[in-house]
């Protein structure tokens, strides 16, 4: 019964998109595309934004139960208001970049949870430690210059030290805090 409703929710949604109900791979589109993290030092609000990330999603429309997202987030494409944030980090006690150069999300499960929102569980690497983690996003298929294309969007909150972000002096929660927001709104379109 939930497959049937899966499929009820979806296929008009797609055949109105004109687009084939079929499994479909999809890349980032990283013109579009931003992923923000925001986080807060000393009380004030700041946001960075991790800049040339790639991403393939595979998709099956009839089957999103079937998912598989792998993306990789270079590390030193970092982008922050000034350069002595940026050099702190890159230092490290926070991302290390010399030695782990990138960060990565990997799922291989989606579930759907409305019409258009969905949670993904897969893993997420930074610097050397891996866990586990449940990624709700909302996704909308569109016809961009004739061609279908999917809106994902999400906001998902990490605790820094549990991936080493944040060691030494950093790993004091009063002047940065734990959760970091990260904030994705990301087009993709069909390969």
């Amino acid at each position: 019964m939930r497959t049937i409703t899966k499929q009820a929710i979806l296929t008009p949604l797609l055949l109105a998109a004109g687009m084939s109900v079929q499994a479909a791979n999809w890349e980032i589109d990283p013109v579009e595309s931003r992923v923000v993290f925001k986080y807060a030092y000393e009380g004030t609000p700041y946001e960075g934004e991790f800049k040339n990330v790639q991403a393939t999603f595979d998709i099956d429309t009839m089957n999103p139960g079937s998912c598989n997202f792998s993306v990789t987030i270079p590390i030193a494409d970092i982008s922050v208001s000034d350069a002595e944030t940026l050099d702190y980090l890159m230092d490290i006690e926070m991302f290390d970049v010399d030695q782990f150069p990138t960060a990565t999300f990997k799922a291989e499960k989606c579930n759907l949870t409305s019409a258009t929102s969905f949670t993904s569980d897969g893993t997420l690497t930074i610097r050397d430690q891996t866990h586990p983690i449940s990624f709700p996003f909302d996704l909308e298929i569109e016809m961009y210059d004739g061609q279908p294309r999917f809106h994902l969007t999400s906001e998902v909150t990490v605790q820094r030290l549990q991936f080493g972000v944040g060691q030494g002096y950093w790993a004091n929660t009063s002047t940065i805090p734990n959760d970091v927001v990260v904030s994705i709104d990301v087009y993709a379109n069909q390969r």
